[in-house]
């Protein structure tokens, strides 16, 4: 990554920590002596399951809503999510006063839904991909000149979740390897833009799952791929990525190395970590945790990090996979 573009990113994290400190929570950065002990290292949990609408997603949309101008803080706003961004979005919009119009693919997870419903905004169901709901938001948008908010594929969002690599380096001396869930590649792009800068030597690991690893693919081929998704317990990192999406060179620069994990070794990072510390995390922060936990022969010694992204999970997902 060129040096310019580098500054320009490490900038905007700081501006953005500033702009979203009132309404946002420093979230903790919790030891777990249980999986410090499955990996014979040390681990800390950073815990944005714990953040308000129980992801780190509340930070990149607060970071773009409160960055727009004050005619298009008017609205309304148009994004396209998941699940997590459109509750995020919502909250966002609730600090401003503004309307929203949220896309959700027809496989969106319904405890998600819920979670989008409880803010005061319009949620439009359209394709079986959050690629393709993605598209069609942005075109909406774009019909109606309206602010669209991405769920990733933004400076401003990107910048807004590199906030938490700021909390990381005021709750910690440098860690040797930091692991994050991989999905379309906003919080992983600018957790690792920071952590770079701050902790050098420190390796930064994308997270996925292997039903549905597009980002990690599309490195390995070095283009975006447009592939399709299986389903799975990560729905929060599940779908394609934007052919022009930003955080395509910002991974290739930044992340050290990838892994993907199974089904079932998401389902047991997450049973895990609920029933030895006590923390609630939906699949995709579960996908981190397997993923540190498969790569354990190369930890013994080393101080860990892993981010629970979030923790938004229904009570069917928990009965399955308890």
């Amino acid at each position: 990554m060129k040096v310019e573009k580098r500054t320009k990113l490490l900038k905007s994290i700081r501006h953005a920590r500033e702009r979203i400190r009132p309404y946002i929570r420093q979230t903790y950065l919790d030891p777990s002596p249980f999986w410090g002990n499955q990996i014979g290292g040390e681990v800390l949990l950073k815990c944005e399951n714990y953040q308000h609408t129980g992801s780190f997603k509340v930070r990149g949309a607060l970071n773009k809503v409160l960055a727009l101008t004050e005619k298009q803080q008017a609205g309304p706003f148009v994004t396209a999510s998941t699940g997590n961004h459109g509750a995020a979005f919502g909250y966002a919009l609730s600090q401003i006063g503004g309307r929203g119009i949220v896309y959700v693919p027809e496989n969106a997870s319904p405890n998600k839904l819920k979670n989008i419903s409880r803010w005061d905004v319009e949620i439009r169901t359209h394709g079986h991909d959050g690629a393709v709901s993605e598209q069609a938001a942005r075109a909406y948008a774009h019909e109606h000149d309206l602010p669209y908010i991405s769920p990733y594929n933004d400076p401003e969002i990107v910048a807004g979740q590199g906030t938490i690599g700021i909390e990381l380096t005021e709750q910690s001396d440098p860690a040797d390897v930091v692991y994050v869930a991989l999905g379309g590649g906003g919080l992983i792009s600018g957790i690792a833009a920071y952590l770079k800068q701050k902790w050098p030597s420190c390796r930064i690991i994308g997270c996925s799952p292997k039903n549905s690893a597009v980002m990690i693919e599309s490195q390995a081929a070095n283009r975006i791929l447009d592939l399709p998704s299986m389903p799975t317990l990560s729905d929060g990192t599940a779908g394609g990525v934007e052919p022009d999406s930003i955080t395509f060179d910002f991974c290739r620069d930044l992340v050290d190395g990838y892994e993907t994990v199974t089904e079932d070794e998401i389902a047991t990072a997450m049973r895990f970590t609920i029933d030895n510390d006590q923390k609630l995390i939906e699949g995709a922060a579960g996908v981190a945790i397997a993923a540190m936990y498969k790569q354990k022969e190369q930890l013994k010694g080393k101080k860990v990090i892993v981010v629970l992204c979030g923790g938004n999970v229904s009570v069917s997902v928990l009965k399955q996979i308890l």
